[in-house]
């Protein structure tokens, strides 16, 4: 089919964009950016290029623009043609990530069910969980952290993300063979949204996952260890001033449990000088899922070894 030929009616758009109907024709008139076609019945039918210029658009207002502005820089944009050409190049999860983040920053939780309902009837569950929960996850710890929320929002949206993880998490199938893994935050760690996405990334993976959250003291951690048939731990550190508690902890895990493999990350990981993380890089996971990756396969290969000696 054409790029130029109209196929979408104004509900598909809606729910492709995460725009109200309303808002797609106020647009149309205000603004006179899309001529979208009328079917024997006299209904719109949208373009892929009209389904581009649209997406370009709505990016533009999430990056601040209003409306009028982004119009007004739409003739210089020059790349409307390619992604028309390209329609399955246009992600429209942005923007519904986006929505979604609205409704949880005004405590509206329902609207943020609607707009994650939508999600899902869009897109299959592993991009719904990894384009839009997954940059939730990234862009509340990221507000946090610049104190651009308040700790209210952190603990209201990161309920509400749990809440979806955690069932989530349940549909995916355990592959037996792989080892078992412990998570939980490191010593005071308040904040989960690290380890629940790190946690989240390992159930994907198939692996089967004792998620034991924050707030359960060191000695408890230790001693659960030892009665887990586990091999692997990973913790995480969000705030700096844990930092040291939490590599304090870890080297004692590692000492009382020798055949443990231990992983850690978490923003404040970020913020180690050069000899402490040439001194814990056997703990690092990195931070993205290509570094986790390798991470994840250097500790199965060296616990193949292990079995072979």
């Amino acid at each position: 089919m054409e790029p130029m030929e109209g196929k979408y009616n104004i509900k598909a758009i809606s729910n492709m964009l995460g725009i109200q109907p309303g808002t797609l024709r106020a647009w149309e008139r205000r603004y006179n950016i899309v001529h979208p076609e009328r079917n024997s019945a006299g209904h719109r039918l949208y373009t892929e290029k009209d389904a581009a210029v649209l997406k370009w658009i709505l990016d533009k207002t999430s990056s601040g623009f209003t409306v009028s502005q982004a119009v007004g820089l739409l003739d210089k944009f020059e790349e409307i043609d390619s992604m028309a050409a390209h329609p399955m190049e246009v992600d429209h999860t942005f923007a519904l990530a986006e929505e979604i983040l609205g409704h949880l920053l005004r405590f509206r939780e329902a609207e943020a069910q609607e707009a994650l309902n939508r999600a899902f009837s869009m897109f299959t569950l592993e991009k719904v969980t990894t384009d839009i929960l997954g940059t939730l996850l990234v862009k509340v710890g990221t507000l946090w952290e610049m104190d651009q929320i308040t700790i209210a929002h952190e603990h209201y949206i990161t309920s509400f993300l749990r809440t979806k993880i955690g069932s989530i998490m349940h549909s995916y199938n355990v592959k037996g063979f792989l080892p078992k893994i412990v998570t939980a935050a490191g010593p005071n760690e308040n904040h989960e949204l690290g380890l629940l996405f790190f946690t989240l990334y390992l159930k994907r993976k198939g692996f089967e996952v004792i998620y034991l959250g924050v707030g359960i003291p060191e000695e408890d951690l230790i001693q659960v260890m030892g009665e887990i048939d586990s091999s692997i731990f990973f913790t995480s550190c969000t705030l700096l001033e844990n930092l040291e508690p939490s590599l304090e902890f870890i080297t004692e895990l590692e000492t009382l449990h020798p055949h443990l493999s231990i992983g850690m990350g978490g923003h404040a990981v970020q913020y180690m000088d050069v000899d402490k993380t040439k001194e814990y890089s056997r703990f690092l996971v990195g931070s993205d899922a290509s570094e986790w990756d390798e991470w994840i396969s250097n500790v199965l290969y060296k616990k193949t070894e292990n079995r072979k000696n």
